[in-house]
């Protein structure tokens, strides 16, 4: 089976996705992974890489057709990015999401920058991606239509929502059985 876990900048979806694929047993295809193996293959920091890719929307599109074919390879996979939904033929797609304020504390304790900082710099790179993703792909990251499950990380903690996501498996692995 495979499964998509997306959402926006500290929502949950890396630690999600990591529980999952570890509870199912599977290998995990990470967005920001895949990033950094081609940051990595070209010799450059992340940070170099970073801005190379911002001045060469190439990058973009080469990132999401490289976890698509990574994807589509396995039979048993978590593949976990911000477009990975639209871009992976998936038996199951989620997304993740809470309250704003609550991914800028999350994004702040992860990058140690100031609550005001960590909402400055998501509100600006969503801004930028949503604007990318709308002109190369004709893409509204905000059309959840595409998604079997919208969870609220706010309201679950990561392994709950780990639950309610192989329920949503299980469910849909015994509609496949009729």
């Amino acid at each position: 089976m495979r499964v998509t876990i997306s959402g926006l900048p500290g929502s949950g979806t890396t630690t999600v996705a990591k529980i999952l694929a570890e509870r199912l047993n599977c290998k995990l295809i990470s967005a920001g992974e895949v990033f950094r193996k081609m940051a990595k293959d070209l010799g450059m920091s992340l940070e170099e890489f970073s801005k190379y890719a911002r001045e060469n929307p190439e990058i973009d599109k080469k990132l999401d057709k490289l976890q698509k074919e990574l994807a589509e390879k396995e039979n048993d996979v978590v593949v976990e990015g911000r477009l990975s939904g639209w871009f992976v033929n998936a038996d199951l797609k989620v997304w993740i999401y809470c309250e704003d304020g609550e991914r800028y504390k999350r994004v702040a304790k992860r990058e140690n920058l100031s609550y005001e900082e960590a909402k400055r710099r998501t509100m600006e790179r969503e801004r930028i991606e949503k604007e990318r993703y709308k002109k190369f792909y004709g893409i509204n990251i905000d059309d959840l239509t595409i998604y079997d499950l919208a969870i609220n990380s706010g309201r679950f903690k990561p392994e709950e929502i780990v639950e309610i996501i192989l329920k949503a498996i299980e469910l849909k692995n015994h509609g496949n059985k009729r």
